[in-house]
């Protein structure tokens, strides 16, 4: 006779990006071995699978292709605070003394900064309006394993997160189009739009903690993180 299955709970979490609404499963202990082997790597990109696999396992209602990197970032924390604890504990290395630092803080108090200037939509000229997306773990895969100098990072994002394309008229989807053409759409970019296509990465939302602490000097200092790797504990 097979042991009977555990029917687990389910919850909805609302996603920053847009503040819609998705259904989700607490972590079980398949998921726990998953990070815990990513972790022993010191792999972002094992690290960056494993959360994407921890995430899709865990997820309802929506594909993870779907989930901006933003709002997996939330969901994997909450999913985190729910099935370990509220608190992460990590170490860093102080700039001015070299020592060792160890930092707590409790996921339950991360903050979105949000940016007031911050649009997806980029107006190329009278006739065309460029609309923009977040990008997902997928984009932040095809990039992780470059140099961050290497010149084509900026530019692979940014195709990436290339959504529609808009007249009076039509809308255009870029995923419709070949990477050739896309190329030559982006080839006669202006400089200033380029610009304004950075500035939508610059002031996207963003997880973001403040820590504070005192060195060995006695200075106090603050840590800031941001992003998710920074919590891969």
């Amino acid at each position: 006779m097979a042991l009977p299955k555990i029917d687990l709970p389910l919850n909805t979490i609302t996603l920053p990006s847009d503040d819609s609404k998705v259904l989700y499963r607490p972590f079980t202990v398949k998921e726990e071995k998953i990070l815990l082997v990513a972790a022993e790597s010191r792999d972002p990109l094992v690290e960056m699978v494993a959360i994407k696999q921890v995430v899709n396992n865990c997820l309802f209602d929506k594909p993870i292709e779907e989930i901006s990197m933003l709002d997996l970032e939330y969901i994997f924390l909450k999913l985190r605070s729910t099935a370990v604890n509220n608190t992460a504990e990590f170490t860093i290395t102080d700039p001015d003394t070299n020592e060792t630092i160890p930092l707590t803080f409790d996921i339950e108090d991360m903050e979105i900064k949000r940016d007031p200037t911050h649009s997806k939509e980029i107006r190329i000229n009278d006739d065309l309006v460029l609309y923009l997306k977040y990008p997902n773990i997928d984009d932040f895969t095809k990039i992780v394993g470059m140099e961050p100098t290497d010149p084509l990072v900026n530019y692979v994002i940014m195709v990436a997160c290339l959504d529609t394309l808009a007249t009076e008229d039509e809308v255009f989807n870029f995923n419709e189009y070949s990477d050739e053409e896309i190329g030559d759409f982006m080839d006669n970019l202006t400089g200033d739009t380029i610009k304004r296509i950075s500035a939508f990465f610059e002031t996207m939302p963003k997880l973001r903690q403040e820590i504070k602490y005192t060195n060995s000097n006695d200075e106090e200092k603050t840590f800031v993180v941001e992003g998710m790797r920074s919590f891969f504990t």
